[in-house]
């Protein structure tokens, strides 16, 4: 690849693209929706929320100056992400936090590069950052679920045309802004039926001395005002 082709690749990644019509990313928001509303489909859907769930905790961990050991995918929606250093602080704190906010604020991301036209940009950053992640992804059901997500984006990004690229674009964040509400109200229910009693929030009480349930309304806050702002930008309200 001479410099021509890597200017030209480049130029690709960074440039805009034209804004879909307004029928497609109404269209796009309902198609993830339906990915979350029904039980059914969201038993399956879920996963890719906890990919980027485990994924918020590994890269503040990293961010935070942690080691990162090692993340780990269930086939029953469930992960677990193992970091080494101090067990108290600031850093943990923000590792602990960063779980259920990350759907969210990823979404919340993916709108804003969306309303500025950068379609390629986020399906380029997206594959980008989910290879990061399976070099830290330590079991096979783990792997699988991030290299068939991997292999979607790249799929699209290559073999599609700019329609397809936007339509998946779209659906993808829609369904991380909604996707990244229903767990923190999942999480709610279950510890109130006295479930889930060392969940991100009761880890946060121990580490602040803060009630588990302002943490949980944190969550809720980050995700609806995620939800909100991102669907304003996807609209352009």
């Amino acid at each position: 690849m001479d410099t021509a082709d890597i200017d030209e690749l480049w130029g690709r990644v960074t440039g805009t693209q034209p804004d879909p019509e307004l029928w497609l990313i109404v269209a796009a928001a309902l198609v993830a929706l339906a990915a979350v509303a029904p039980f059914p489909v969201w038993r399956l859907s879920r996963t890719t929320i906890t990919i980027a769930h485990e994924g918020g905790h590994g890269l503040v961990a990293l961010l935070t100056g942690r080691r990162l050991q090692g993340i780990r995918l269930h086939s029953d929606t469930s992960g677990l992400t193992v970091s080494r250093g101090k067990p108290t602080g600031f850093g943990m704190i923000l590792t602990a936090a960063a779980g259920y906010t990350a759907p969210s604020l990823l979404g919340l991301g993916g709108a804003a590069l969306l309303s500025d036209g950068r379609i390629t940009a986020l399906l380029w950053g997206a594959t980008a950052l989910l290879l990061a992640l399976l070099v830290m992804v330590r079991n096979a059901y783990g792997m699988l679920t991030v290299v068939l997500t991997g292999a979607a984006f790249l799929l699209v990004s290559w073999l599609t045309g700019p329609d397809v690229q936007a339509a998946f674009a779209y659906v993808v964040v829609w369904f991380l802004l909604l996707g990244g509400v229903r767990p923190v109200f999942e999480l709610q229910a279950k510890r109130r039926r006295g479930e889930a009693r060392d969940s991100d929030a009761d880890q946060l009480a121990r580490l602040t001395h803060v009630p588990a349930p302002m943490w949980l309304l944190l969550f809720h806050v980050v995700a609806l005002t995620s939800l909100i702002g991102g669907g304003s930008w996807l609209l352009d309200l």
